[in-house]
């Protein structure tokens, strides 16, 4: 499960940036994760759960907001939403479409309360 690992180092980097910014507690972790990245949001979740016990984000509330595969047409320029397993354009058949959007796994934001 990678997503134990993933969840290890998005925790540590809540626990750095929250320190930093006099926050005692963390409220809130929103992440992003494109679909690309094999990242289950209940492995995630869970993940989360039990690596934020006894950290700043321990009761926090996760948020994911999952990203769809996009890809681009380097042949026609069409913009579309594979239907897996097929990657190929659906106007002119390009085999070799650019992934745009899918691949994203990132920290967007976290919230929390100071000392005060």
């Amino acid at each position: 499960m990678h997503e134990f690992a993933l969840m290890q180092t998005v925790l540590k980097l809540v626990e750095e940036k929250a320190q930093a910014h006099g926050l005692v507690r963390v409220t809130r972790v929103k992440l992003v994760v494109g679909k690309m990245t094999m990242a289950l949001p209940a492995a995630l979740e869970l993940a989360f759960d039990a690596l934020g016990r006894g950290t700043v984000a321990e009761g926090a509330t996760l948020e994911i907001e999952e990203r769809e595969v996009r890809l681009a047409c380097p042949a026609c320029g069409l913009e579309f939403s594979p239907e897996l397993p097929h990657l190929g354009c659906p106007r002119c058949g390009e085999t070799a479409p650019r992934l745009v959007q899918g691949r994203e796994l990132y920290l967007d934001y976290f919230e929390g309360e100071d000392a005060g």
